[in-house]
């Protein structure tokens, strides 16, 4: 493959990760010694490098093994690896990559699937979430190791849904009902991204489509977009937000705003946004009236739905990403692998702790304790200025969804091995640009479907 093509992709599978990394590292690799590895991590927060050095070390100790930790900015990965491959000098291990960016690692060649694939077993696959490792899957072998799940969530305010007789929105006859009843003066019924060049917008089209059971590509690899759920998920949306929200362009930052001001009653939103609802970030806390001498009011009045079913859906399913360990070939592969076990158990309640509210175990527990990581993680603090369990704020019905939403958890493309076009249509974000122009009424929404098709067929040509 073309080096500017691997970057191009690479770039495009970093625009769904999770959000709350910026930064930057080194980019050298280790001495390669037979029992040295350098490991390549994406999580370069200062408080997270911090942990996550102390991690190293600890295995380091045990181990024996040393290891180099390489912390890289997202939006610097992509031209290191290109860097690295070139010069051969890639790393042994890298971490915190997206399902796109993994699937691009193997695309490419690069990442040793039969090592990951070991690590797994003698883990023991059935700790692991099936649905975790489907995603991790090419031709049913898999890629890399699932490290842990973050979801898109539609959240709702109880109080309003309780005051108007409001049945909880998991379905979506259920969503436009209480969008449209609830959208009065000063105050929106929804508010979802819509704008044309936002991944987010992508994101939350994605978490629709799926529940209606349209997908990108069928087996085949033959586009769906115009099929009928898809056109039907194309039509939802667009009267979703025209009858149920504010005008304008939305985006995370004012869908967030939106609902933190108490001005919207439900939002569409990654699981990240837990911890700023309990007022637990101060560049981020809930400004509606009741918050001022409450700043955890809002999550306690706050609902939380994981999966939802459109009407041609045939079960409950939801958006969400899968972030992994990708070990790489050519590499010291045997303390590579010790090291990626180790983060997956003896280190792996402290890796989830860097953000507990993004990282949801993909391994409930071990063979001898099965809810070992589960029962840990509910223990977690999360939070950035302030620190606390989400016990602390949302009941056990809600932290349950949120450790099962990866069983109902989907992704267009990676099952049907189209992680390349995946990765390539995000570049452009076709699907958003169609639905932003049906949302301002340049277009029908079987316009917009055939649109977007056309833009991926024609994506999909240019990467043959």
């Amino acid at each position: 493959m073309k080096p500017r093509r691997l970057t191009a992709l690479l770039i495009a599978c970093l625009l769904l990760a999770a959000a709350g990394c910026g930064g930057g590292g080194d980019d050298e690799s280790g001495d390669g010694g037979d029992n040295a590895i350098t490991f390549w991590s994406a999580e370069d927060n200062a408080e997270r490098v911090k942990v996550l050095q102390g991690i190293v070390d600890e295995f380091q100790s045990k181990s024996g093994v040393q290891v180099k930790l390489v912390t890289i900015a997202e939006d610097q990965l992509a031209s290191q690896i290109q860097s690295a491959s070139a010069a051969g000098s890639l790393p042994d291990v890298m971490g915190s990559l997206s399902l796109g960016f993994a699937h691009s690692l193997a695309a490419d060649d690069l990442a040793d699937g039969e090592a990951a694939n070991e690590v797994i077993e003698s883990l023991g696959r059935d700790t692991f979430s099936e649905r975790a490792l489907s995603l991790v899957e090419s031709d049913g072998t898999p890629i890399s190791v699932p490290a842990d799940t973050w979801t898109q969530l539609l959240v709702y305010r109880k109080d309003l849904f309780e005051k108007e007789g409001l049945e909880t929105p998991d379905t979506f006859e259920k969503i436009q009902a209480a969008a449209t009843k609830l959208n009065q003066s000063g105050t929106a019924g929804i508010v979802a991204a819509t704008k044309a060049a936002d991944g987010f917008t992508q994101q939350t089209f994605e978490y629709f489509a799926l529940a209606n059971g349209c997908q990108l590509t069928d087996d085949q690899g033959n586009l769906q977009l115009t099929t009928p759920p898809c056109v039907e998920t194309f039509q939802f949306y667009s009267d979703l937000i025209n009858n149920g929200s504010t005008k304008g362009g939305q985006d995370a930052d004012t869908t967030r705003a939106a609902y933190f001001s108490g001005k919207a009653g439900m939002i569409i939103w990654s699981s990240f946004l837990l911890d700023e609802l309990a007022g637990l970030r101060n560049d981020a806390l809930p400004t509606c009236p009741q918050c001022r001498e409450d700043k955890a009011w809002l999550a306690e009045n706050s609902g939380v739905v994981t999966a939802i079913t459109g009407p041609s859906g045939s079960e409950p399913t939801q958006f969400g990403e899968v972030t992994n360990f990708s070990i790489i070939k050519d590499g010291n592969t045997e303390p590579a692998k010790q090291f990626v076990e180790y983060m997956m158990s003896d280190g792996y309640v402290q890796w989830l702790g860097f953000a507990p509210e993004g990282k949801f175990p993909v391994r409930a527990g071990t063979k001898d304790n099965p809810q070992e990581y589960i029962e840990a993680w509910n223990k977690l603090e999360a939070g950035v200025d302030t620190k606390a369990p989400l016990s602390d704020f949302y009941p056990e019905e809600v932290l349950t969804a949120l450790t099962e939403s990866t069983d109902t958890m989907n992704r267009w493309g990676f099952q049907q091995g189209q992680g390349r076009l995946v990765g390539a249509q995000l570049a452009e974000l076709p699907i958003p640009k169609a639905l932003a122009s049906e949302i301002s009424g340049k277009l029908t929404a079987d316009a917009a479907a055939k649109q977007a098709q056309a833009d991926v067929e024609e994506i999909a040509q240019s990467i043959e």
